[in-house]
Parts: C-alpha cells; structure tokens; sequence
C-alpha cells in the first residue's frame, strides 16, 4: 500500500489528520489592525494597502463608466458568449430559488402568511480574476431584489481591474464596482468610508485575510454568508469508478492552492491503488487515499466528514445520494465532474468548506432575503380563540396582555 492511501481506522483515530480547522490566530491581528485602520482613515487606508499590498497606486478606487466600457472591448467574442452562457445557467437554477409570498385563512378570520424582503446593500468580494465567481455572488442577489450590489475585487498590476470580472459583474447586476481586495475590502465594505458604502452583509470566498476580516466585522454587526478554508473534494468510489476521471478531478482541486485537500474513500484496493499511481505523477496539492471495508462506512465518512464539494462514483449512485447528509455540493456519475459546477451548470460555487457543510448551505438567494410572518385578524377570529390566548396570558404572569385581548371586546368602537 503506497504512501498517500491510508486506512480508514488510521485517519478516525487521528481527527486532526486533514488539517481542516479554520484557524485565522496567525493571522487575526493584521487583518483587526487593517479594519481599525479603515474605520479611522477611510480611503486613504485603503491607498495605502492597495499600494503596500497589490503594488498599485490609485487615485480613483471606483471602475469607471469608461472603465467599464474598455473592459468589454479587450474580452473577444467567444469569451464573452461563454460568460453570458454562464450566467444564464446560473440565474435559471437561481430563479427557482426564490420565494413566493403566501397568505392563507387557517381558520374563519385568521389570515397567516409570509412575506420575504430582499436586504437594501450588499457587498460581494471577488478574489482576483475570478470572474465566475462576480457571477455567483451577483446573480442571487440580484434575483432576490437587492437594490444595491456592492463588488469589491483586487486590482491587476496596471490598476485595472480583469476585464472578464468587470464584465462577468456587469452583466450579473452589480450597481457598483471597487478595485480593492484583501481585508482592506472587506473593512471598507462592513463600515463604509466617504467612497465605499456600507452594506448589510458580505459574501463570496477569499483568502485567509478575507476571511478573518469577515469573521471580526461579523462580531461587529454585519452579516457574513458563511466562514470559508481552504478549497476541498472528497469522491466515493467503487470498483466500477473511472480512476482516470477520479485522479484528474483530484489534481485539478490542487489549481485552488498548496492547502487545498482532495480525497478519494472507497472501498476497493484496486481503484485506491490505480488512481494512487495516477495521482503520483503529478502530486500536486494535499491528495489522499482512503481504504475502507465497505461503502457504508464510505458514506458515513463522507457525512461526518462534510465536503465542500462531494462526488459519487459508484454503481449505484442514486442509493448512495439517499444517504448523503452533509455535503456543500454533490456531483453525481461520472460525467459530473466539479468543474462542471464551478462555471456552468448553474448551481453556486460558493460553498461552506472545513466541515460548516453541517451547518450551513451554499450560497443562494436567501442569503440576501430575510423573512417576516403576516397575521391579519378578524374580530370574529380573534373572538375564537380569545379564552385560549388570554388562558395562556395568564399562566405566564401577562396580565396587560390579556387585557389587549379583552380591551377589544369590552369597548366600544
């Protein structure tokens, strides 16, 4: 057995064998000190860090009309048709997201319902160049209402900003865009200064500076999607899975960066040992291999584990769905590779990583609405359960509140 697979009893003994923990210590006083910074000086903090951090010095922060109107000219034809193919994918799956006021009378008299509210400003962080991500983060938003979408990305080294991110941002909604990155970006977004606005929450990935910046400003009152690692992958499978498909998927998870983790769990020495070889001819990024006895405990593995990204390559692919809890995005089959998810399908890429798989979703349009309860009244339906509620009222010591009940049929109108 070669050195990248390990058994499964090996790595449950070891919690900690994958590294996965979201720990921002290293890191956390730079990126409090940037916000502080923000906060105090504003705009001219954020100068300082572009210039300190993505060596450019600017004099306007915000992309331009002009800006904007010269990015679209350096992206060719068939880019441009690609990313709007994207992002008609993309904004279908979100559409049917999006929900649907409803009221109904649960008794004579007693109308109840709910009604949702799209958020005012948001801000969206893109990493540099990732302009499948200004689609992801834009689009949702956009769908859900928001009126203003606030796009912060980090300058090229000319001061620009990459033409197929303007663009992506354009065509998905945004109403403002900054060339800014880093935890400057995220500060600015949270707290405003005289250039950047304010804005309710914060969404999209980044780099553990972003997301320690996210995970201050959160403490501070503003909302944030979700906390954010290292990029991740885990593939179930079996003796009838694809080593070849299985070993490409694993090494292009490494494109994300040196600490991104791509797994496969299965329970065939066979394919652990074929994709092993494959894998070893490149090695790029953390890849290993796990051997377990069966496919039940793959799949308990995989819910405890709880992926960013999930894929399942077995016989019976629909039996193993069935079971699966935890997971950010799974991509069923053998033709239903990451990368598919990651530009065109039309799901988000935007996915909780490090186990938050358990906690949270990915990112979707509820993410930039929030929910109220309607309750519409009658007399004759509040009369039905008057002896019920002022009953309860009392029991709990409120006494006022059952005299609002009993005000409305002891007095006149």
């Amino acid at each position: 057995m070669g050195k990248m697979i390990k058994k499964l009893k090996e790595v449950q003994e070891k919690p900690d064998f994958f590294r996965r923990s979201l720990d921002l210590t290293a890191v956390m006083p730079l990126a409090e000190g940037i916000i502080t910074e923000v906060k105090s000086r504003g705009d001219e903090a954020l100068r300082e860090y572009t210039e300190k951090f993505d060596s450019v010095s600017l004099e306007e922060l915000e992309v331009e009309k002009g800006d904007l109107e010269a990015a679209k000219e350096r992206v060719d034809s068939d880019m441009l048709r690609s990313i709007k193919d994207a992002y008609a994918a993309i904004r279908k799956f979100h559409y049917r997201q999006k929900r649907v006021a409803w009221a109904e009378e649960f008794s004579e008299g007693v109308f109840i319902g709910e009604t949702y509210v799209p958020l005012e400003v948001v801000g969206a962080y893109v990493p540099a160049s990732y302009f499948s991500t200004a689609l992801m983060c834009v689009t949702p938003a956009k769908i859900a209402g928001v009126r203003d979408i606030v796009v912060c990305t980090p300058p090229m080294a000319d001061g620009n900003v990459d033409p197929c991110t303007l663009v992506a941002a354009d065509i998905a909604g945004a109403t403002r865009i900054f060339k800014l990155g880093g935890a400057q970006a995220i500060a600015a977004l949270a707290f405003g200064t005289k250039t950047i606005p304010k804005v309710q929450k914060i969404v999209g990935p980044g780099n553990v500076y972003v997301t320690a910046a996210k995970m201050v400003v959160r403490e501070e009152g503003v909302e944030i999607d979700f906390p954010a690692g290292p990029s991740e992958i885990l593939i179930i499978g079996d003796e009838t899975a694809n080593t070849t498909f299985i070993a490409s998927d694993m090494l292009a998870q490494a494109e994300h960066g040196a600490k991104s983790i791509s797994i496969l769990i299965t329970n065939s020495e066979r394919i652990a040992a074929d994709v092993e070889q494959k894998i070893t001819a490149e090695n790029d990024g953390q890849n290993w291999i796990i051997l377990a006895d069966s496919m039940n405990e793959c799949i308990d593995f995989a819910n405890a584990y709880a992926p960013e990204h999930l894929e399942i390559m077995v016989r019976d692919s629909i039996a193993v769905l069935k079971r699966i809890r935890n997971a950010g995005s799974v991509f069923v089959g053998k033709y239903s590779p990451v990368a598919a998810g990651d530009y065109a399908t039309g799901a988000n890429h935007v996915l909780p990583t490090a186990g938050y798989a358990k906690l949270f979703s990915g990112l979707d349009v509820d993410h930039f609405m929030h929910r109220m309860t309607l309750q519409w009244l009658d007399k004759g339906g509040l009369e039905k359960m008057k002896d019920v509620v002022m009953k309860l009222c009392e029991a709990e010591g409120m006494g006022k509140h059952a005299r609002s009940i009993e005000v409305r049929f002891s007095t006149d109108e």
